[in-house]
């Protein structure tokens, strides 16, 4: 009897570590308290970026690939229209989980401001961190091309439709008194529109990436490049008139060829997410980009433009409470909503 009674007891223990070893966990959805490690995180992601010559592209795709190599967050880096449309895509249509957006057009977006007046706020977002300094570029190959103010009646490639360089582009001419009815606008990608420099289809170019950008590296390879400054009269209205911009100056030396200073100005390269986003996600994100900035400055140089005071300073959106909780353990304090 002792002998059927053991093999029933153990019958019976087996069976229950069976029930709990298939109980489901509960899923982490909050950031780890302050001072704590990290918990492991697994997720698999999408980001929207930019063109596949310019910037957002590239140094996305080194983030995605850092962020997966340290941890169980999966994120898979596509090309996008640029930041209204990778705005769209998470809020609207729902085919982004992250996304690198301009500040500035962020900022309308969340408010429903400005070009996104008629349809209305997109708030179903929030800011991990400001990431590098967008230069505005105008690019040209014509040397009589020297001020804005010489754009008029000519060929401009303004980006692609509702990206950040638009919006750049129309703020820019508004502060020369003009509008895109002032110019003839062509809208295409980074690489599509130093190619038609190159073949003469258009007299200038804006783009608006961190400087140097690839597609007109490429360009100055084969052509002489040259970057149209904002004059001071013009840059005192312009920052008057959008505050959301900074004077920049791009230094000689920056493409091949380039042997002046040029003067034009600068938003912030933003990483933001889905409202949604679970906590833990945002915080295992947002800690192993900041907590390692040289590691990623050595896979590219936008990297050393990576600060826990750039990620923060001058963020007119709310934050995820993830990567508020990141930056609380670092003594800094940001917005976030419920």
């Amino acid at each position: 009897m002792k002998k059927i009674f053991a093999f029933v007891l153990a019958l019976c223990m087996v069976f229950a570590l069976c029930a709990c070893g298939n109980a489901a966990a509960p899923a982490a959805t909050e950031a780890p308290a302050a001072g704590d490690a990290p918990a492991a995180v697994s997720a698999n992601l999408t980001m929207g970026t930019g063109g596949e010559a310019g910037t957002y592209y590239a140094f996305g795709g080194v983030l995605g690939s850092y962020i997966g190599q340290k941890t169980d967050v999966s994120i898979n880096v596509v090309s996008s229209g640029g930041s209204a449309a990778n705005i769209t895509g998470i809020v609207l249509d729902g085919i982004y989980d992250l996304a690198t957006v301009q500040s500035d057009v962020m900022t309308y977006a969340y408010n429903g401001t400005n070009s996104f007046a008629e349809g209305g706020a997109m708030n179903g977002f929030r800011v991990l961190g400001g990431l590098y300094a967008e230069t505005v570029q105008i690019v040209t190959c014509d040397p009589s091309i020297t001020s804005v103010a010489d754009l008029a009646g000519r060929s401009i490639c303004v980006g692609d439709v509702g990206s950040g360089t638009y919006f750049n582009t129309v703020d820019i001419l508004a502060a020369y008194g003009l509008t895109l009815d002032d110019v003839n606008p062509v809208y295409q990608s980074f690489s599509d529109s130093t190619e038609s420099l190159k073949d003469g289809k258009i007299d200038a170019a804006v783009i608006t990436a961190g400087a140097p950008t690839t597609a007109v590296v490429d360009l100055a390879t084969s052509n002489n490049v040259y970057l149209v400054s904002i004059d001071d009269e013009h840059m005192t209205k312009l920052l008057a008139d959008c505050p959301w911009y900074a004077s920049y100056t791009i230094p000689a030396g920056t493409y091949n060829g380039f042997d002046s200073d040029a003067v034009t100005v600068t938003v912030k390269a933003t990483l933001v997410c889905r409202a949604d986003l679970p906590d833990d996600v945002a915080y295992t994100i947002v800690s192993n980009i900041y907590n390692n900035a040289a590691d990623i400055t050595a896979l590219h140089a936008k990297g050393a433009e990576l600060s826990l005071d750039f990620a923060t300073d001058g963020i007119a959106v709310p934050f995820a409470k993830g990567a508020a909780q990141f930056y609380a353990e670092n003594g800094i304090t940001v917005a976030t909503v419920d």
